[in-house]
C-alpha cells in the first residue's frame, strides 16, 4: 500500500507516476474521502474541548446562584449530548477510513523512475545473456512429444483425475522434477545465504492481502469453500512474506545482508484470463512447483538486495548449462505491487524463443506497509517499514520443461545435467 502522506502531498504526481501503468487513480475521489476524514477529526477535537469546558461549568453554574445537583442535572446533559455526537463522529470517521483504505488497497506501487516506459511485455528491455542456444541435426521434439514418447509425461490421465492443465509423471522424470528441488534448495542454503522455511499451502484473506493478490486479483485464486476465508496458495512468496506480518525485527536479527528464505511448495493458479494460452504439456498449469526465495532488508539495501537475488536465480541456470536472457519489465507489464521487476526468461527449442521462468521484484516498503512488517532502527530505536524481495529460484516445472527440450537427443533419449548426477542415483540419461 501507498504511503497516505506521499498521496496527500502531490496526489497529482501520484497518478501521474501510475498512468505510466495504465492504472487511473481519481484524485477527486481521494481528496473528498480524505477531506471528510479529516473534518470529522477536526469536530472530534471541537467536540472534545466542549467537553472539557463543560466540565469545568458547575462551580460557574453554582457561582451564580444554582444549586449543586441543578447544576450537575445541567452538566451532565450537555455530556450526554456531547457523547453521543461523539460516538455518531467517531462512526463515521471509522466508515470513511475503511473506504479510504479500500481504496488505496487497490492502488499498485509507484515504479522506480528508470523502469522502462511500455504496454505490455512486447516492450520489455533485455538487459543481459547467458549461454547459446543449441543448433540442433535433427527435428526438435517439444517437451510434450518427449515425455510421452519416453512414457513418463501424461496429460491425459491428469485430465482423468483432475481436468485440463494437469500432469501427471512417472518414473525417471518425477524423479528428475524431484531432484531439481533438492538441488535448487541445497544450492540457495548452502552456497546463497537463505534459511530453508516450510510454510502452509492454505492461508487465509489477511496473508493475500498482506502480499497484495488480494482483493484485486481474487480471480486468479483458488478459494476453499467453508466459513473461513481459506485459499490456497499461488505462490510461496505469500505465506513466507506474511512471517513477517505485525512483527517487529530487532537490527541483530536482520544479520548483515536481512533475512532470507528459502522455500519449496506447491503453487496453485486459476489462470483466469489465460485460456488459450500455453494449453499444451506443463508451461501453464493450475498446480505446479516452485522453489521461493525471499529477503525482508533494511530500505537501504533493498536495491542491492534485489540485485543479489536475481543473480542467485541466474545461478541455477547457469549451473544447468541453460541459456537465458535477463529482462526488465516496462511499466506495464510490472506486477501490482512491485517497484521494479527483473525476468528471466530460458530459452525453449521447440517454441524458438525465451520464456519465463524466474520473476525478481523489489516491492520496497508497498507489502511491508500492508502486513506492518517492521524492523527497530537502532540510530532511532524506533520501529520502520522492512523493504521486501522476492523471486523464483527457480519454476520447477518450466525448468523441467527446459532440460527436456534443450538436452534431448536425436533418439528422443534426454540427458540429465551433470550438477544433477548426485540427485539421480547414477541416472544420466532419461
Amino acid at each position: 500500500m501507498l504511503d497516505i502522506k506521499t498521496v496527500r502531498q502531490d496526489p497529482e504526481a501520484v497518478a501521474a507516476q501510475l498512468a505510466r501503468r495504465g492504472f487511473e487513480f481519481d484524485v477527486a475521489a481521494f481528496q473528498a474521502l480524505d477531506a471528510r476524514r479529516k473534518q470529522a477529526d477536526m469536530d472530534s477535537q471541537a467536540l472534545l474541548a466542549e467537553r472539557k469546558s463543560a466540565s469545568k461549568k458547575i462551580g460557574q453554574l453554582v457561582g451564580e446562584g444554582m444549586s449543586v445537583d441543578a447544576a450537575k442535572a445541567q452538566v451532565n446533559e450537555i455530556l450526554e449530548k456531547i457523547a453521543a455526537q461523539l460516538d455518531d463522529l467517531t462512526d463515521q470517521a471509522k466508515r470513511v477510513q475503511a473506504e479510504l483504505d479500500e481504496l488505496l488497497s487497490g492502488v499498485p506501487n509507484l515504479l522506480a523512475t528508470d523502469v522502462p516506459d511500455g504496454k505490455g511485455e512486447d516492450e520489455n528491455v533485455e538487459l543481459a545473456r547467458w549461454g547459446e542456444p543449441r543448433r540442433f541435426d535433427f527435428p526438435v521434439l517439444d517437451h510434450v512429444a518427449l515425455g510421452e514418447k519416453l512414457q513418463q509425461l501424461d496429460a491425459e490421465t491428469g485430465g482423468k483425475i483432475t481436468g485440463s492443465r494437469f500432469t501427471v509423471m512417472y518414473g525417471p522424470l518425477a524423479r528428475l522434477h524431484r531432484a531439481l528441488i533438492q538441488f535448487m534448495l541445497n544450492l540457495h542454503t548452502g552456497e546463497h545465504g537463505y534459511r530453508e522455511i516450510y510454510v502452509p499451502y492454505i492461508v487465509n484473506w489477511e496473508s493475500l492481502h498482506g502480499t497484495g493478490q488480494l482483493p484485486k486479483f481474487a480471480e486468479d485464486l483458488f478459494k476453499l469453500e467453508g466459513e473461513q476465508d481459506y485459499y490456497l496458495i499461488p505462490t510461496a512468496e505469500v505465506p513466507v512474506t506474511n512471517v513477517a506480518r505485525d512483527r517487529i525485527f530487532e537490527d541483530a536479527e536482520l544479520g548483515e545482508h536481512g533475512v532470507r528464505f528459502a522455500c519449496h511448495s506447491p503453487c496453485f493458479r486459476s489462470e483466469a484470463g489465460s485460456y488459450g494460452r500455453d494449453t499444451r504439456g506443463m508451461i501453464r498449469q493450475h498446480q505446479f512447483e516452485k522453489v521461493e526465495l525471499v529477503q525482508l532488508v533494511r530500505p537501504q539495501e533493498s536495491d542491492a538486495a534485489l540485485e543479489a537475488l536475481t543473480g542467485h536465480a541466474e545461478r541455477v541456470l547457469q549451473l544447468l548449462e541453460l541459456p537465458y536472457r535477463k529482462m526488465a519489465l516496462c511499466a506495464g507489464d510490472t506486477g501490482f505491487s512491485a517497484h521494479r521487476t527483473y525476468d528471466l526468461e530460458v530459452w525453449l527449442p521447440a517454441q524458438e524463443t525465451y520464456r519465463e521462468i524466474s520473476s525478481c521484484s523489489n516491492f520496497r516498503d508497498f507489502q511491508a506497509r500492508r502486513m506492518q512488517a517492521r524492523w527497530r532502527n537502532p540510530e532511532t530505536g524506533k520501529p520502520e517499514l522492512l523493504h521486501t524481495i522476492n523471486g523464483s529460484g527457480l519454476a520447477v516445472g518450466r525448468t523441467l520443461v527446459a532440460i527436456l527440450e534443450n538436452c534431448q537427443q536425436a533418439d528422443g533419449s534426454v540427458t540429465v545435467p551433470s550438477v544433477l548426477a548426485p540427485y539421480m542415483g547414477g541416472l544420466t540419461t532419461l
